[in-house]
C-alpha cells in the first residue's frame, strides 16, 4: 500500500513539474536570456579588442605562448558563438510560443530544467 502511494506522489510531482509555464515565467526567462546574450556579446567585444592589442614578440618562446593563448581564446569564442546561437534560438522560440516544448517529442520541458539551462530545447 505504501509503495502505491509513493508512486502516486512521485507521478503527481512529475506532472506538476512538467506543467506549461505561465506568461510571467516566460517573461522572466526572456529577460534572463537577453541578459545572457548581452553578456556574451560584451565578452566577445572585449576579447576582440585584446586580440587587436597584441604586439610582435621578439622571443620565440614568448611568441609560441602567445599563439597558444590566442588559439585557446579562439576556441572559447567558438563555444560562446555556439551558445549565442542557442540563446537566439530560445528567444525565437519564446516569440513563436514554443519555448517550453521539447523539439524531439513535443512534451513540456520542466521549469527546473529551464532554470538550469534556459536555452534548452530538449527534455534531457
Amino acid at each position: 500500500m505504501a509503495k502505491k502511494s509513493a508512486a502516486k506522489a512521485k507521478k503527481t510531482a512529475t506532472e506538476t513539474e512538467n506543467k506549461a509555464l505561465t506568461k510571467k515565467e516566460i517573461a522572466k526567462f526572456q529577460d534572463l536570456l537577453n541578459e545572457k546574450r548581452t553578456t556574451l556579446l560584451s565578452t566577445a567585444q572585449d576579447s576582440r579588442k585584446s586580440f587587436e592589442n597584441t604586439e610582435k614578440l621578439p622571443d620565440e618562446v614568448d611568441l609560441a605562448t602567445a599563439e597558444y593563448e590566442q588559439s585557446f581564446e579562439y576556441r572559447l569564442r567558438d563555444r560562446e558563438k555556439f551558445l549565442l546561437r542557442k540563446v537566439d534560438k530560445a528567444l525565437r522560440r519564446i516569440e513563436n510560443g514554443e519555448y517550453d516544448e521539447c523539439e524531439s517529442c513535443g512534451e513540456t520541458i520542466s521549469k527546473k530544467r529551464l532554470l538550469a539551462r534556459p536555452e534548452a530545447t530538449l527534455l534531457t
